[in-house]
């Protein structure tokens, strides 16, 4: 808000003040509760000279008192920029799509240091990594699903959307080998959504819970001006000696990834076009026959939590793990930058069902680019020890779909031809440009 702006802000009859910034820390008072309201004599906007540029009488922040839902009247501040920040910023903007968003994650979290020598892993694995003492250790993952960015209402029913939001977060817990055993959920929500709409929403969150064996423990709720917005934080436990992590793959391991890919990516296709023939003709009824499987794939997906129940009783202890939530291809380099290695995905073993791959021809799209690049499919990556192949072999929840190479050699898509393509994420990014 400008300066002059602020004197058009109505029903403030305020007393003005400037103020300076050594004047700043005394300023947060209680005021009384009178009968009608503010007190004429405290209810006052106050303009804070920025001390850099205080000879030119600039103003670069203001705040004013306000009501709050107790019985008193409490000073909040509205800053335009704040002093600190004034100082540290330069000219230059930076837009947060030149970084994207594990790029913004690392930028952000960087200057950070552990205090705790029980944080055994912080930010940069599908889940952080707590030492409780004795033999295990606790995994946090949290995972926020936003309106309009990850779901659309107009075909995500919301039973489903709760029983989704769980699972993406029980699959950051198994792609630490761990049982997830916990969760705690926070919704923001408008008040467009009636009470019927939450109970909804909730009573899929009850059924993930119930298969999955979780425990909702905690969260919290928030109004929100538009939208609907849900924050799971799951919490899971795991041997020590049995964590895996992005960063353990080794030269000469083999890749695997657990079901099939891209069903998700071509369910949500589908969705989309058939939600544009609505918008065009509402009376034209939805031709999703025949689309179950691809549909289901993407309104409910299931976390692998059999897949680590499956590993303990083959006895294979995967050398890195990691699940498939923006793509295969962004989650294979994704291993090879924590791991520090190279790798060859082969294009004629990547797993993709039958009902996905005609789907994706109807599309005009190629089943594969899909599988590489689509999205969704919270299945598991995870690189074994070759001595461990023959435990899988056949194993139908199971494909090995390249192996592990020195980082020098480069990270390669091998096609049916034999070409060798460098491997790049293209799938989903969030905070690029609109």
């Amino acid at each position: 808000m400008s300066f002059n702006g602020l004197h058009q802000m109505k029903n403030l009859k305020a007393k003005k003040r400037r103020v300076k910034v050594k004047e700043f820390n005394r300023l947060f008072w209680n005021i009384s509760h009178t009968k009608n309201g503010f007190s004429p004599t405290k209810n006052r906007i106050f303009y804070v000279i920025h001390p850099l540029r205080s000879k030119s009488n600039q103003v670069h922040e203001f705040f004013y008192i306000r009501a709050d839902s107790s019985s008193s009247y409490k000073l909040h501040l509205f800053l335009c920029r704040t002093f600190a920040r004034k100082q540290r910023m330069s000219d230059k903007r930076t837009e947060i799509s030149d970084l994207g968003e594990f790029g913004l994650i690392e930028h952000l979290t960087k200057p950070f240091t552990m205090h705790h020598s029980s944080s055994l892993l912080g930010v940069g694995d599908d889940a952080a990594v707590i030492d409780i003492g004795g033999d295990d250790a606790l995994v946090v993952s949290t995972d926020l699903l936003t309106e309009g960015i990850h779901f659309n209402l107009m075909y995500m029913p919301l039973k489903h959307l709760g029983y989704k939001s769980v699972a993406v977060n029980v699959s950051d817990i198994c792609a630490m080998n761990a049982t997830p055993t916990q969760i705690t959920v926070s919704i923001s929500v408008s008040n467009r959504f009636p009470l019927e709409a939450l109970e909804e929403l909730y009573e899929g969150i009850r059924l993930a819970c119930d298969h999955y064996k979780v425990d909702l423990v905690g969260g919290d709720t928030s109004s929100s001006y538009s939208g609907l917005g849900i924050s799971i934080t799951a919490i899971g436990t795991v041997k020590k000696d049995k964590i895996t992590y992005r960063s353990g793959a080794k030269e000469y391991d083999l890749l695997v990834v657990t079901g099939d890919l891209g069903a998700a990516y071509m369910g949500l296709q589908v969705l989309e076009r058939e939600k544009e023939v609505f918008r065009a003709n509402p009376n034209v009824q939805p031709e999703l026959d025949g689309h179950d499987y691809i549909i289901e794939r993407q309104l409910k997906p299931e976390a692998r939590q059999d897949i680590i129940g499956f590993l303990a009783e083959l006895d294979v202890l995967p050398t890195s793990m990691i699940d498939i939530s923006d793509g295969l291809a962004s989650e294979v380099l994704h291993l090879c930058k924590a791991s520090n290695v190279g790798c060859h995905v082969y294009d004629e073993k990547l797993p993709v069902d039958a009902k996905t791959a005609m789907t994706a021809i109807d599309f005009n799209l190629d089943p594969n680019t899909c599988a590489l690049n689509g999205g969704e499919d919270y299945e598991l990556l995870f690189t074994i020890k070759q001595d461990d192949f023959d435990k899988i072999k056949g194993n139908p929840h199971m494909t090995v779909i390249g192996h592990i190479t020195n980082a020098q050699d480069g990270i390669y898509y091998i096609d049916k031809n034999g070409s060798i393509i460098t491997l790049r994420a293209q799938g989903w990014k969030h905070f690029d440009a609109e």
